[in-house]
């Protein structure tokens, strides 16, 4: 996809790296248009998320006010009981799963 996204890109563009795009995949692929970075001038920079944990109160003040309005709507795949948990994890790794993965142990 990135071999796509950077023949797209414009001049002076620039893209982020997070995690790892190709830790289900037996063989990861290589990237074949990086000339792209050279002639467009594009600047590609990694990140941790720790990087920004300092910022999460403050998106937290901004993001809950949207989320009690019903303006901001989140998705969770609720698997039941703790024998269903092994199933959700291998999920998480092949797509299975949409939005945030929670496995209810019990309800109150």
């Amino acid at each position: 996809m990135l071999d796509s996204v950077l023949l797209n890109m414009r001049i002076g563009g620039r893209t982020s790296v997070c995690g790892i795009a190709q830790y289900n995949l037996d063989s990861p692929e290589g990237v074949h248009n990086l000339l792209q970075l050279i002639v467009k001038w594009i600047r590609k920079e990694g990140f941790l998320v720790p990087d920004y944990d300092h910022l999460y109160p403050k998106f937290l003040e901004l993001v809950l006010h949207y989320i009690k309005e019903g303006k901001v709507i989140y998705v969770e795949d609720i698997a039941e009981g703790l024998e269903s948990g092994p199933a959700a994890l291998v999920g998480l790794f092949t797509g299975r799963n949409v939005g945030k993965q929670v496995v209810v142990v019990a309800r109150e």
